[in-house]
């Protein structure tokens, strides 16, 4: 699959973003997603940094965040949250659909995963009935090797992802089915609503976190 395609399906994500931040109520805005402590204007704010960052402000947050990209984007995405509006922050996403802003290492697979995984953030931790087009999902899906499941930390030992909308599996064990986006946020180790995944270990991977 050559880059062009990539960046095809990443402008088209975007757009359709767009379309659906668009239509939120102010309220949904402040709602929470499935990124743990943030609500869909933090999630946005961090879509959007790289459009709204220099290279150099960037190394200076970094800096401040003793190297953790995780802590400097947690940092970063509540401070642009409180301070930006969500007319703005719609906004730096409608005016950079066409950015070829990468990850470090990414390449055009890694932006185009970044933003489908954070939009699914936003759509299931509101219940929103988007299903982003299968074969969108399966390009993120195609590239997701042991190091890459390993980065966000997810326990899949026994366990066979098997999707039920494309011809796609990962690991060996008891079968969890779903949908290819829901597998993918079990991928990066997001809980889903009940009912969005079947199999004998649903529990592991479903509803809150159970108390410690």
């Amino acid at each position: 699959m050559n880059e062009d395609h990539f960046w095809a399906e990443l402008r088209a994500e975007r757009r359709e973003q767009v379309e659906l931040l668009a239509a939120l109520r102010p309220e949904q805005w402040d709602a929470p997603t499935l990124c743990e402590g943030w609500r869909v204007r933090e999630v946005v704010a961090h879509t959007t940094l790289p459009f709204r960052s220099s290279f150099g402000r960037t190394v200076v947050e970094l800096l401040k965040a003793r190297g953790s990209i995780d802590r400097m984007a947690d940092r970063c995405a509540r401070r642009d949250a409180a301070e930006l509006s969500a007319e703005r922050l719609l906004g730096a996403l409608r005016d950079n659909i066409g950015h070829r802003w990468t990850p470090p290492g990414g390449g055009v697979h890694g932006a185009l995963s970044h933003d489908v995984i954070h939009g699914l953030d936003i759509t299931v931790g509101l219940g929103l009935d988007r299903r982003v087009p299968p074969d969108r999902v399966g390009l993120v899906l195609s590239r997701m090797k042991p190091r890459s499941v390993a980065y966000f930390g997810v326990d899949l030992s026994g366990i066979a992802l098997h999707a039920t909308d494309l011809d796609w599996s990962y690991g060996t064990g008891s079968p969890l089915r779903g949908l290819a986006q829901d597998l993918l946020l079990v991928i990066c180790g997001r809980r889903l609503p009940p009912g969005r995944l079947d199999g004998e270990a649903v529990a592991r991977f479903s509803g809150r976190p159970a108390p410690r």
